[in-house]
């Protein structure tokens, strides 16, 4: 049983795969660019002729019975033909004329039935008879064109020769899908003489467009050659400024670090001079501390000592001058008791008042010669103080002027003062203007002619100090501060 089944299942795998060789062998597609004619049957086709004998099939597949029928294939593909067709135009003149023809079958089943009734069989002889076809027509329809009608009109020719091949291509079963005429040769040089008076004008335009344009080009090119030479010189003048720039950048670097050597150098020499300065303040102050201030204190003290020993030899003077004195009147005294005595003892009036008044003017002239004595004593102790405190003034004076000024003008102030204030002993009545600024100013005045010794009493002891010495009967300094003139009040008097 199961042997059974293989058989029947092997015969019916085998009756499938002999139907579908049978299927394979009995089936035909018409490709996209071929037509089918089948023939062997009567067949009836829409729109073409009853009992043509063939079956046309396109774009789809059928079924063929092999051995009764036959199956054969039309190419729908472009065909293209070359024309040279030997003319003569309607003026007689032989043209050589060339195209190209761009055919197919057509693909409507009327076409391809023509088509396959005329080249099935001589499907490569197509481009020949087509050339026949249109050659012929192309020379009678050159014939009657005039070659200015075929260079001018050219779409006139191609047209023409499309219209005249167009009946008999549809008998061939063939449609155009192009037709071209490239060339029209002249051998005998027709088209070219006719061509030179319109190439001579064409030239002469061409020439005059030429000059034209070789002059717009001059013009051109000597405007771009100044735009040039312009922006040449912008270029020139841009770089040497940007140059000179540079140059005053590197000039400056170059002389960054100079500048910085000698501003450093400046701040040192500031510093040393800051230095140097307070260096001499210091040595001033030092000054003033270790020689000034001993020297003053020094020519103070020889200035003390030098009159306290004048005042003590003043003092020595006068004591033993007036103990002269008293002993001179003393003897006198006892001389003329004695005298007198001897007068009243003798009376003799005459002898003792002779010999009395003898020793009166003895006695006399001995008092009168020690008081001259003790007086000469006293001068001669008091010019050798007056001279000592003088050198001690010199020294001091050489020392520090403006001391020795200011004190012996403390010294004196009083006086100066009076002596400036004696301008208005005479005033009875006083009238002060501007009120309290008045009285400010009437007294600083008063206070400055007391003070104008203070100029004078400079002059004296700068003199002084050149001369080396102190002008007769004048004082070192009290003599300009008393000797000063009396100004002028500001003040107004009343005379009532």
């Amino acid at each position: 049983m199961p042997m059974i089944v293989g058989v029947v299942a092997g015969a019916a795998v085998l009756a499938v795969l002999v139907l579908i060789g049978v299927f394979k062998m009995m089936w035909r597609v018409a490709e996209p660019n071929e037509a089918l004619i089948i023939s062997g049957s009567k067949h009836r086709t829409e729109g073409l002729e009853e009992g043509m004998g063939f079956r046309i099939v396109t774009g789809r597949g059928t079924l063929v019975l092999p051995g009764v029928q036959a199956v054969r294939k039309l190419s729908l593909d472009l065909n293209e033909t070359e024309l040279s067709v030997d003319c003569v135009t309607q003026q007689g003149i032989p043209l050589k004329v060339r195209g190209v023809v761009i055919f197919k079958v057509g693909d409507d089943f009327v076409s391809i039935a023509n088509a396959g009734r005329r080249f099935l069989d001589q499907q490569k002889m197509m481009s020949e008879r087509v050339h026949n076809v249109f050659a012929g027509h192309l020379r009678s329809i050159v014939g009657g064109l005039t070659v200015e009608d075929m260079i001018r009109d050219r779409d006139k020719l191609t047209g023409q020769t499309r219209a005249a091949c167009g009946t008999e291509m549809e008998k061939l079963g063939l449609i155009v899908d192009s037709l071209q005429i490239h060339e029209i040769e002249d051998p005998t040089g027709y088209i070219q003489n006719l061509a030179m008076p319109h190439a001579a004008a064409v030239q002469r335009d061409a020439r005059i467009a030429q000059a034209e344009a070789n002059r717009l080009a001059t013009e051109a090119e000597q405007q771009s050659f100044a735009r040039m030479a312009e922006a040449t010189r912008d270029s020139e003048i841009l770089q040497a400024g940007y140059q000179a720039e540079r140059d005053k950048a590197a000039a400056q670097a170059r002389q960054a670090g100079p500048l910085a050597d000698a501003a450093a150098r400046q701040e040192v020499v500031v510093q040393e001079t800051r230095v140097a300065e307070l260096e001499a303040h210091r040595r001033e102050q030092q000054l003033q501390a270790d020689v000034r201030k001993p020297a003053d204190a020094k020519a103070y003290e020889k200035r003390t000592l030098a009159e306290a020993e004048r005042d003590a030899r003043i003092s020595a003077a006068q004591a033993k001058a007036k103990e002269t004195e008293l002993a001179a009147a003393a003897e006198a005294t006892r001389v003329k008791a004695a005298a007198g005595a001897d007068a009243e003892a003798t009376k003799s009036r005459g002898a003792a008042g002779a010999a009395a008044t003898r020793a009166t003017g003895e006695a006399e002239a001995a008092a009168a010669q020690a008081r001259g004595l003790a007086d000469a004593e006293a001068v001669r102790a008091k010019g050798l103080a007056e001279a000592e405190a003088i050198k001690a003034r010199a020294a001091a004076l050489a020392e520090n002027q403006e001391a020795v000024v200011a004190q012996q003008l403390a010294e004196n102030w009083p006086e100066i003062v009076k002596a400036g204030a004696s301008a208005f002993g005479n005033v009875d009545n006083m009238v002060l203007l501007n009120g309290a600024d008045g009285m400010a100013e009437l007294f600083a005045k008063a206070l400055t002619m007391g003070g104008t010794g203070l100029g004078l009493a400079r002059q004296l002891l700068a003199s002084m100090n050149q001369n080396g010495q102190t002008p007769a009967g004048t004082s070192p300094v009290l003599h300009g501060a008393t000797g000063a003139k009396s100004q002028k009040v500001p003040v107004e008097q009343d005379g009532e």
